[in-house]
């Protein structure tokens, strides 16, 4: 069973899943770890914009980097990601993250 931290703001963490550009980076992210070279590539997104999408993810270990042969991998934390979304209590800020969502996109 994974325990949540509850130093984060949960707020925060949902309205980085649900901002298009993150949600986007974690989709990459969904079938395992991404090159940085690769994001930036695949989703025309600047090395600084991905870090600046990712920092709190990374801050509360939602998303971890790591460097290997000296390339920068990023991986999520996919079961920590739903057990926050899965969380009674934040149903009503996925909903609202969800509206805000379908916003951008409208």
């Amino acid at each position: 069973m994974i325990l949540l931290d509850s130093t984060y703001d949960k707020e925060k963490i949902l309205e980085c899943m649900f901002d298009p550009d993150t949600s986007e980076i974690l989709a990459e992210l969904e079938n395992g770890g991404k090159e940085l070279q690769y994001l930036i590539e695949k989703l025309k997104i600047l090395e600084d914009e991905i870090y600046e999408r990712l920092s709190y993810l990374i801050e509360y270990d939602f998303v971890k980097e790591e460097k290997i042969n000296n390339k920068i991998i990023f991986t999520a934390d996919a079961e920590k990601l739903s057990k926050l979304v899965e969380q009674d209590k934040n149903f009503d800020d996925v909903v609202n993250g969800l509206a805000k969502m379908d916003s951008y996109l409208n």
